[in-house]
C-alpha cells in the first residue's frame, strides 16, 4: 500500500505535509442544542435535563420513565424560566468547584476518576453512587476528569 501525505493549507495555499512537519490542530467535537426551560424555577448549570412533552427541557430524575431519558447537561451558568439556553450532550462540561457541589451534592468540586449518575431521590441532580432501589433507573451521565471537568457519555437507562 502506498504512503500517502495529508494536505494542508499554508497561507492560502494547498500543499502536501513536508517531511518533519506535523499536524496541530484543537480536536474538541462538543454537541450543544438550545432549548427552553419548562420549569418553575431557573436550571443552573451541570443539571441534568430530559425533553418533556412540550419540546421544552425540565429537571431529569431517576425514578419514572418519563424523567429518566436524559438530553445532557446545562452549559450555561443558569437559565431563566421560559428562557432559552444551552445543553451540552457531550463531551467536556467545566463548571467551578462550587457549582459542581450544587448539583452533585459534593463539598469541592466533583472527585476525579468517579462516575456520576442521575440521581433518583431528587430532580436536576447528579451523584456518585449508582441507584439500587427497585424501579428506579441506573443511568450513568459521565467520569469526572479532576475537580471542575466532567467528561459526558450518557449510558441508556437501565431499570432496577
Amino acid at each position: 500500500m502506498a504512503t500517502k501525505k495529508p494536505l494542508v493549507i499554508t497561507s492560502g495555499q494547498i500543499q502536501q505535509l513536508q517531511a518533519g512537519d506535523t499536524l496541530d490542530a484543537a480536536v474538541s467535537e462538543v454537541d450543544v442544542v438550545s432549548m427552553t426551560n419548562a420549569n418553575a424555577g431557573p436550571i443552573v448549570i451541570g443539571a441534568p435535563v430530559y425533553v418533556s412533552v412540550a419540546g421544552s427541557v425540565d429537571l431529569a430524575k431517576a425514578d419514572a420513565a418519563g424523567t429518566v431519558q436524559m438530553l445532557g447537561l446545562v452549559k450555561d451558568t443558569s437559565i431563566a424560566t421560559s428562557e432559552a439556553g444551552i445543553i451540552q450532550t457531550d463531551g467536556v462540561l467545566v463548571a467551578t468547584t462550587g457549582q459542581w457541589d450544587a448539583v452533585a451534592g459534593t463539598t469541592g468540586g466533583l472527585a476525579a476518576g468517579a462516575a456520576y449518575y442521575l440521581d433518583p431521590d431528587t430532580a436536576g441532580l447528579l451523584t456518585a453512587t449508582a441507584p439500587t432501589t427497585a424501579g428506579d433507573f441506573v443511568v450513568r451521565v459521565g467520569i469526572a476528569l479532576s475537580t471542575t471537568d466532567l467528561d459526558i457519555s450518557i449510558m441508556p437507562p437501565i431499570k432496577l
